[in-house]
């Protein structure tokens, strides 16, 4: 599609957008936040568009540039903010207020977890970000990131290693498990 779109068919990259505006916009939004990423979105199939021709064709798939691209945009994003507009609002994702106890098991989860991926590499983070929330494989990860596979998959061994090691991930995991075994 991207070929095609190169040689002046114009309907080509409206194609490349619809296959994956769904999936590149649901990464951003996870990265900054629904009011941002509806911006940035734009901006990703506009640099994509501009940038198609240095598109590696002996990839099949577009996604993983797209990423790239997605990714790029986001570091421009990140540069170009306070500090303090990094943190997305993330308000709306909840739904309504949930009375029950597992409201709590999830918070405490979700700031161990956020915490341990703190402590990673940004690198180990991106890595990681690509493989297991965007579902990508880490050949797919290490084309977004610009980095050789081996590398990648060096990255996400360690990532994986660093979280299964950090204290207070194995301290969530027993809770977690004791929490299981009694119900």
């Amino acid at each position: 599609m991207i070929g095609r779109s190169l040689a002046g068919d114009g309907d080509a990259f409206i194609e490349v957008i619809c296959r994956h505006e769904v999936a590149i916009g649901a990464y951003l939004e996870r990265r900054v936040g629904r009011e941002a990423a509806e911006d940035l979105l734009g901006d990703v199939w506009v640099a994509a568009f501009a940038s198609r021709g240095t598109y590696d064709r002996s990839f099949a798939g577009a996604r993983p540039w797209l990423y790239g691209v997605a990714l790029n945009r986001l570091r421009h994003y990140w540069r170009s903010r306070p500090a303090e507009d990094l943190v997305p609002d993330v308000t709306g994702l909840v739904n309504e207020w949930d009375p029950w106890p597992a409201v709590d098991m999830r918070v405490d989860a979700q700031t161990v977890l956020r915490a341990a991926l703190a402590g990673l590499g940004s690198d180990e983070r991106e890595v990681l970000t690509l493989v297991a929330g965007e579902d990508l494989t880490v050949a797919d990860a290490a084309r977004v990131l610009g980095i050789p596979a081996g590398t990648a998959r060096r990255l996400l061994h360690q990532a994986r290693a660093a979280l299964r090691n950090a204290p207070e991930v194995a301290a969530l995991l027993t809770e977690l498990n004791s929490v299981k075994g009694s119900k």
